[in-house]
């Protein structure tokens, strides 16, 4: 039986969806300026309600849809747990730092900008790009939970260390808007899955619960989009050297981090599922949270905020590439593998000898 994966009309255009809403939201924020000021105005403190309402929506279905049960199998596959973790937590960080550093170094609060980036492991798109390349899906939604918990603790201690110095800012400051952002739809989806299961059952929830509530966070990342490049809008037509100049980093980190986090783990012999699920991992960004706090923190007209909206700009179209290129790599790096599946899965025949 060969491995296909089913797609909704919503996953399986979804780039292309992706490009429109972004195509609209620049469209609102260069024709209709007072659109995203009026935006910008919609807010509680620093929390940016338009933003918070887009991200609340996207990650509550994929963090519902997370089986926290499961956490506990973390030990009984630690190789590829521990190594994804080293990888988005340890190398990530510093290796966009040192991008920034070194290919902005004339541009401090673009810097800033791509070290909110790169301190946030993707927990939304990195499911897609998963499901597309053929990876672990089981393993992917465990990390989805243990990276959004990362980030809630470790995000704004990244943050403050790694910009600090550049520009007067509190922990507090990015503490605050992480806990909002993040915690409040992870909390939610946990809590939705205990006391669901407990009362319907797991067989309810996830094939009927889960069901109707998964596709809706796409539309929730569809919204977000048209909304993040709605506040930014005007500044992407005007400034398209700048834009350029943004992508250079981001398009050097997400390539080399999948070439990394790939050819590390076919070194280490891991298999297919697990080294896609790996690589996606970790060359891909959560860039909602390092927008929502760029704005919050920095002001929406800011530059840290539009180094940040950059960041989907680049990121959709190469995984997607990657996504193709991971395919590829399959029957050449994982031939044996691919061989043995295929051998399994073959039917079995029969000879029936008749005697006279």
């Amino acid at each position: 039986m060969s491995e296909k994966v089913k797609l909704s009309l919503l996953d399986k255009y979804l780039p292309v969806w992706i490009g429109l809403s972004m195509g609209f939201g620049i469209f609102l924020g260069y024709f209709a300026p007072n659109f995203s000021v009026w935006l910008d105005q919609i807010r509680i403190d620093t929390v940016s309600l338009p933003i918070a309402l887009g991200l609340l929506w996207m990650m509550y279905p994929v963090l519902a849809k997370v089986k926290y049960e499961k956490l506990g199998e973390v030990t009984k596959d630690w190789k590829v747990f521990s190594f994804t973790l080293f990888i988005n937590w340890v190398i990530a960080p510093f290796f966009m730092f040192g991008l920034a550093k070194l290919l902005l170094h004339n541009y401090p609060e673009y810097q800033i900008g791509l070290i909110l980036v790169g301190i946030a492991p993707c927990i939304a798109m990195v499911l897609i790009w998963n499901l597309l390349a053929g990876g672990d899906n089981e393993k992917a939604a465990i990390l989805v939970a243990i990276n959004s918990i990362f980030q809630i603790f470790f995000y704004s201690i990244y943050a403050y260390f790694l910009i600090s110095s550049s520009i007067n800012i509190t922990m507090w400051d990015v503490a605050k808007n992480v806990l909002f952002y993040l915690g409040i739809p992870l909390a939610a989806g946990f809590l939705t899955r205990i006391i669901l299961t407990r009362v319907k059952g797991y067989e309810w929830y996830d094939q009927k619960f889960i069901k109707k509530l998964g596709p809706t966070a796409l539309l929730g990342l569809l919204f977000t989009i048209v909304i993040m490049f709605a506040m930014q809008g005007e500044k992407i037509i005007a400034q398209p050297l700048d834009i350029l100049l943004i992508a250079i980093p981001l398009t050097l980190f997400f390539i080399v981090m999948f070439a990394l986090s790939f050819i590390s783990s076919w070194l280490l012999k891991f298999k297919y599922k697990d080294t896609i699920t790996i690589a996606f991992t970790g060359s891909s960004n959560n860039f909602e949270l390092a927008i929502a706090v760029a704005v919050s923190v920095f002001g929406i007209s800011s530059k840290q905020a539009l180094a940040t909206t950059v960041g989907p700009l680049v990121e959709v179209p190469i995984l997607l590439g990657l996504v193709y290129l991971a395919k590829w790599l399959k029957n050449k790096m994982f031939k044996d593998e691919v061989i043995s599946l295929e051998k399994m899965t073959q039917p079995t025949t029969t000879t029936k000898v008749d005697s006279e």
